[in-house]
């Protein structure tokens, strides 16, 4: 009994190694971006409104005819005043749209588009022009960046860290 009581001290008071985790990470990057073109265009309708009082409409005002390539038209109305002598009203309007299109899309080609669909609201952007846009990272940490034309974007990071519980 002497003997496992001997050894149960001996293992409780012994010193126990010293445990710590370390840990240590580097992380570097580059992000390089140029911007691509886009356009969006909004093809803008016909519209047409007639209203008065006092008259009568011999001939309604209308739309023309509908075809590829054309804007849709438009007839004028006939009106006559209803109650001679007495006042009148006529208003008559028409906001001719946007041609109707003989292709709605078109071809990009390396990242160049020959001819966009222009419409009554159109917005471009024009792409990004990379040139001398580059980025470059050592095994050391050091970092290089060249700057690129229009429309680009270039960020570098590097992050160390040191982590001892």
């Amino acid at each position: 009994m002497r003997r496992f009581l001997f050894v149960s001290c001996l293992t409780f008071f012994a010193a126990s190694p010293a445990s710590a985790d370390i840990t240590h990470a580097i992380k570097s990057s580059i992000s390089l971006t140029v911007d691509g073109a886009a356009s969006q265009a909004t093809r803008l309708p016909s519209t047409l409104s007639v209203s008065g009082s006092n008259v009568t409409l011999g001939t309604v005002p209308k739309f023309g005819s509908y075809s590829a390539g054309t804007a849709l038209g438009y007839t004028p109305g006939e009106f006559t005043i209803t109650t001679a002598g007495d006042s009148f009203s006529y208003t008559e309007s028409f906001l001719g749209g946007d041609n109707t299109p003989t292709a709605l899309s078109t071809t990009v080609t390396a990242g160049v588009v020959p001819a966009l669909l222009t419409f009554g609201s159109t917005v471009v952007n024009s792409g990004g022009v990379a040139g001398t846009l580059a980025g470059t990272l050592a095994t050391d940490g050091a970092m290089s960046i060249t700057a690129g034309g229009a429309g680009t974007a270039a960020v570098a990071q590097l992050v160390q860290e040191l982590s001892i519980r």
